[in-house]
């Protein structure tokens, strides 16, 4: 057996009467992390280089999963300096380490990886690890630990199934996992310590999904509310439908592009607390939830109509293509946003089959474009105020810039309303279209307050987010309703 082996202090060769000289190991992957080092690199290759996803089986087929997971690590460069600890577990190996303990990393992660984790935390004495040939992992670790250590010459800190056979060969095991976890390894070893794991329950996916950002899909309601024809029963059916398919979708691409944005979430100071970036759930969960939210949302899609199901396949591939690359390409990235937002109202005309208007069009382009260039402004001022911006296409001194173009924009859009008003599209609908003219100075105050909290540092991220929390732009909303209920 040949599994990478990095060691600081001399190995014991002997088992010592002495409880600190019966050496300490500690398993990586659910154990000293909540993470999966080999899934998170598996999404740090796919974010880097998709193709080399292809390469997987080869590498398999040719070196096994050894030889599979060094691959993995060449390519990937995960960066291992901000993955969560299990922190009551760290605390207590450091204490351990501080009496005088003999800590061993011993985990199926290939060297590269165990051997940075190692240097990170700076505990362990020693490190054992697959090595591109050895897959240290279940049977290959238990002979492994015994071969150095003899039979029940060790203690051994897990969390999986696959550690009870490891278990059976320790002298104490320490169980990092659910009350479940804990009898089961009862069952085969003694039980020295037990460190609860901290994971996800119903509202931790909730946040997950980011329910609360499904009040932006409302917008696909707007073409039947805006041509009166909302409270027929097939209308509203169809639009609540199409709502649900697009809410699903959208919560799938967020699971996706939390996972494979987990290296820039866990620099930034309020996003590292997110799910997956804090190892709350797990990575594999993730990629579940997210195909199965996919599958309910195409069904349904399919179920309102095939011109809604076409309009909601651009949508994903458009998502896919800005979170891959656009959101990185200036300008392209703002346009985007503003293309996402149409893309849902363009969806609710698809879904009740009516007529698109110019004028929504327009108004939609228009207050979306100020909007997407508010979240980039908001993040790059938040950014330089860190003194790093990164992976924005910005630099602090494009903020006059976006400034301008969002303030433009926004008033553009009053434009379009007042253009809309005075048309004779307007007069069919509208009986009395005259109060309709108090929409734009409405208008022209929430997008000044908007800018306004937006050079002063004080906007949310997601200004969609923050209208529907704000209790100034509800009450411009209510009145905004209010006048067009008047004016029908």
């Amino acid at each position: 057996m040949s599994q990478a082996v990095s060691e600081v202090t001399s190995q014991p060769t002997s088992r010592a009467a002495s409880p600190n000289d019966i050496p300490l190991c500690v398993d990586l992957d659910g154990t000293l992390t909540p993470v999966d080092t080999l899934e998170e690199s598996l999404l740090s290759l796919a974010k880097a280089s998709p193709l080399a996803l292809l390469m997987l089986i080869f590498w398999l087929l040719r070196g096994g999963k050894a030889a599979m997971k060094r691959e993995v690590a060449a390519r990937a460069k995960y960066d291992v300096s901000l993955v969560p600890f299990n922190q009551p577990l760290l605390d207590w190996l450091t204490a351990e380490h501080a009496a005088g303990r003999r800590l061993v990393l011993a985990t199926a992660a290939d060297a590269s990886i165990a051997n940075d984790m190692a240097a990170r935390v700076g505990l362990f004495d020693q490190v054992l690890s697959s090595d591109g040939a050895t897959n240290l992992s279940a049977g290959a670790k238990q002979r492994a630990l015994v071969a150095q250590f003899g039979e029940h010459g060790f203690d051994y800190a897990g969390n999986a199934r696959v550690d009870e056979k490891i278990w059976r060969s320790a002298r104490n095991a320490i169980v990092v996992g659910s009350s479940a976890q804990v009898e089961r390894a009862r069952e085969v070893a003694n039980v020295a310590q037990v460190f609860p794991t901290v994971r996800g329950g119903r509202f931790v996916w909730l946040k997950a999904l980011r329910i609360h950002q499904w009040a932006k899909n409302l917008l696909i309601f707007l073409p039947a509310l805006l041509a009166h024809s909302i409270l027929q029963p097939g209308v509203l059916i169809e639009s609540a439908a199409a709502f649900l398919a697009f809410s699903l979708c959208a919560s799938s691409i967020y699971l996706i592009n939390d996972l494979l944005d987990l290296h820039a979430d866990r620099h930034h100071p309020r996003k590292r607390r997110r799910p997956f970036a804090a190892g709350v759930l797990s990575a594999r969960g993730g990629l579940s939830v997210s195909f199965g939210l996919l599958a309910v949302a195409v069904g349904l899609a399919l179920l309102v109509g095939y011109p809604f199901a076409l309009v909601l396949a651009g949508y994903y591939g458009l998502t896919w293509a800005y979170s891959l690359r656009l959101k990185r390409a200036a300008i392209v990235d703002v346009m985007t946003l503003a293309g996402l937002y149409t893309l849902r109202i363009i969806a609710g005309a698809a879904a009740t089959a009516t007529p698109l208007s110019f004028w929504l069009l327009a108004f939609s382009i228009f207050i979306f474009l100020s909007l997407g260039i508010v979240k980039r402004y908001t993040e790059i001022l938040e950014m330089s105020e860190r003194g790093q911006i990164t992976g924005r296409g910005y630099s602090a001194k494009d903020l006059p810039l976006l400034l301008n173009l969002g303030v433009s924009a926004g008033y553009c859009t009053v434009i379009v309303v007042a253009l809309y008003i005075n048309s004779r599209d307007s007069t069919l609908l509208y009986h009395h279209s005259k109060p309709l003219w108090l929409i734009c100075p409405l208008l022209l105050y929430w997008l000044s307050r908007v800018w306004l909290l937006t050079t002063r540092g004080e906007m949310h991220d997601d200004p969609v987010v923050f209208a529907l929390r704000d209790r100034i732009s509800l009450y411009v909303l209510g009145l905004l309703g209010l006048i067009v209920l008047i004016s029908i």
